[in-house]
């Protein structure tokens, strides 16, 4: 069972899906429902004994076409809404071991490919109005399988956060002519460039950031150089490009403190119309050690008053990224 509940204090939807209470969780690699289905194994999720990268429908959706009815009827003060929407696994490769930052590079440039097929396809249903494309990594963020994959989610709404994000990027474009300084996030950018110390590697489409208020000790955001709102509107060469740096963030990581750095990546893109903006198409890295012991909890602070506290300061963590960084 799934069903939107609507939260009148945050005036926000919440998901209520029951059923991921029996979702896989830690598996051995020899039963990974992820790996091919090998000859004389038990059958995974994926029936071919070899691929290159797999998408398929999430066996434990939050949101599903068509919705199940809701388990509640709603109200004038708790309204309920059909969870309608996708789900979907993005499997990167039919190695059980490895990450974004081992596989290949021309194999990561058609792995940004398919996400960008799986936007566009998305986007094209009618009930979908934004899709997230994102991948948690690593126990501390609460992974139940280690195959590299990601996911995709199809919202019938633009979720809070991008929607915070949109709106601000509309009044910053509202309050200025149009022009070059008329995106909130290209002037961002340029202020970062210019100023240096934040900066952690950059090619000639996109760059990377520990962002001037950067909530996590390693926080990296990076940003498309050229103003674009979505994965949509990249060429080639620039898929490439975004490709390579997004190996090259989690490479990074990985050298830090020479173990599989845990992560949530997120891509942040454009929404179906109407929207306040378009925006700028970012990809945010929100990893939670801030040493290699301690893990960043969102505690009370966090969680219960919406106020990030930041242990360390960006100009220093960039630097630290930056030692360390090599392209793949």
């Amino acid at each position: 069972m799934s069903e939107l509940r609507w939260h009148p204090l945050l005036e926000q939807w919440v998901i209520t899906a029951t059923h991921r209470q029996d979702r896989t969780y830690k598996p051995p690699a020899d039963h990974c429902p992820l790996c091919p289905t090998r000859p004389g194994r038990e059958p995974t999720e994926i029936p071919a004994s070899s691929y290159q990268i797999v998408v398929f429908e999430n066996r434990f959706p939050s949101l599903k076409m068509p919705p199940p009815e809701p388990a509640v009827a709603a109200t004038r003060l708790s309204p309920v809404e059909p969870a309608r929407g996708r789900c979907e696994v993005v499997c990167y490769t039919p190695e059980h071991e490895g990450s974004l930052a081992t596989l290949d590079p021309e194999h990561a440039f058609r792995l940004v490919q398919v996400w960008t097929d799986r936007y566009q396809a998305l986007m094209q249903e009618p009930e979908i109005r934004y899709v997230l494309i994102f991948e948690n990594r690593g126990e501390a963020v609460g992974v139940t399988l280690h195959h590299p994959h990601g996911q995709i989610y199809a919202f019938p709404y633009v979720p809070p956060v991008p929607l915070q994000e949109l709106e601000a990027q509309a009044r910053f474009r509202g309050a200025r002519a149009e022009g070059p300084d008329a995106c909130l996030l290209c002037r961002q950018l340029a202020i970062e460039r210019e100023d240096g110390r934040r900066v952690v590697a950059e090619n000639e489409a996109f760059t990377a950031v520990v962002p001037f208020y950067a909530r996590y000790p390693y926080e990296v955001h990076v940003l498309a150089r050229r103003h674009v709102a979505s994965l949509a509107e990249l060429t080639v060469q620039e898929q490439r490009a975004l490709a390579a740096i997004l190996q090259g963030v989690v490479a990074s990581y990985d050298r830090l403190f020479e173990f599989p750095f845990p992560y949530l990546m997120v891509m942040h893109q454009a929404p179906k119309p109407p929207a306040p903006a378009l925006g700028h198409f970012h990809v945010e890295f929100l990893p939670p050690h801030r040493t290699r012991e301690k893990l960043k909890y969102l505690a009370g602070c966090e969680q219960g008053a919406g106020t990030f506290i930041n242990d360390t300061l960006p100009e220093e963590k960039a630097a630290e990224l930056r030692e360390r960084w090599t392209w793949v």
